[in-house]
């Protein structure tokens, strides 16, 4: 097998970056870890990785979260809407 190009390897780079951009920005992934724990990729740049009992914890609590949200809002720091 020869080895490729180099306008080859440029073309598929750029392949690959299309591909690597066709997610929508802002949209959560989830997936499932080889320990066993929930990613989810999209919350910012590194995904947040918890096990199956957390996560029910979590949602659990999301009204409380809500709410606390809600009271500390502007303490909190916000982005601006794009």
């Amino acid at each position: 097998m020869t080895e490729p190009s180099r306008e080859e390897l440029l073309a598929r780079i750029a392949e690959l970056e299309k591909q690597g951009g066709s997610r929508k920005k802002g949209t959560l992934e989830f997936r499932v870890g080889e320990k066993g724990g929930v990613s989810v990729y999209g919350l910012g740049r590194f995904p947040v990785t918890l096990y199956y009992e957390q996560w029910i914890r979590l949602l659990d609590a999301a009204d409380g979260l809500r709410e606390f949200l809600e009271e500390n809002k502007s303490r909190l720091k916000l982005k601006p809407k794009e």
